[in-house]
């Protein structure tokens, strides 16, 4: 197996894991709250719990009832970033592992939005909006991409060029 077709297996494979993780552990709290929405249950009190949200919004609940909206971003950003990994011929590779996460999440919460019509949210750490593995998984993504670019422009200001890629 030549290494650029070992490097798209691993990348489908990494996505499909986290794919699975969402859409597992949605199922998992779906069941475990008996598909009550805002049933919560304890894991640390006053902390973390698990509580049920049906959300139709976007991420953490924002711009509620969009729903033809957010299906067809989720749907472009799934086939734009799709496209980069798996057919564009010049590629970053330290754009990977984020566009993998960005990817996972935009898939596994459109997968949500197809399905039941808003998507599942649960993590809620009492201070912040109740969200899921896809959100984090965005969020995530988007994060290391913010921090590669900050590098970039850290590295021309003090050497007048930006690293080689790798």
């Amino acid at each position: 197996m030549s290494r650029e077709r070992r490097e798209k297996s691993i990348t489908l494979c990494l996505i499909v894991l986290l794919i699975l993780v969402d859409q597992l552990s949605k199922f998992f709290v779906h069941f475990a709250l008996n598909g009550l929405p805002q049933r919560s249950f304890p894991i640390i009190k006053n902390f973390f719990h698990l509580t049920l949200v049906q959300n139709k919004g976007t991420a953490f609940g924002l711009l509620r009832n969009q729903s033809f909206f957010f299906i067809l971003v989720s749907f472009v950003a799934v086939i734009l970033i799709s496209h980069f990994l798996f057919f564009r011929k010049e590629k970053n590779k330290r754009l990977r592992i984020p566009l993998c996460l960005i990817l996972a999440g935009a898939a596994g919460n459109l997968i949500d939005r197809l399905t039941f019509g808003f998507v599942i949210d649960f993590l809620d750490f009492r201070i912040w909006p109740v969200f899921n593995f896809a959100d984090s998984f965005i969020c995530v993504g988007v994060g290391l991409i913010v921090l590669q670019v900050f590098h970039a422009n850290q590295c021309q200001a003090r050497f007048g060029r930006t690293k080689t890629r790798r």
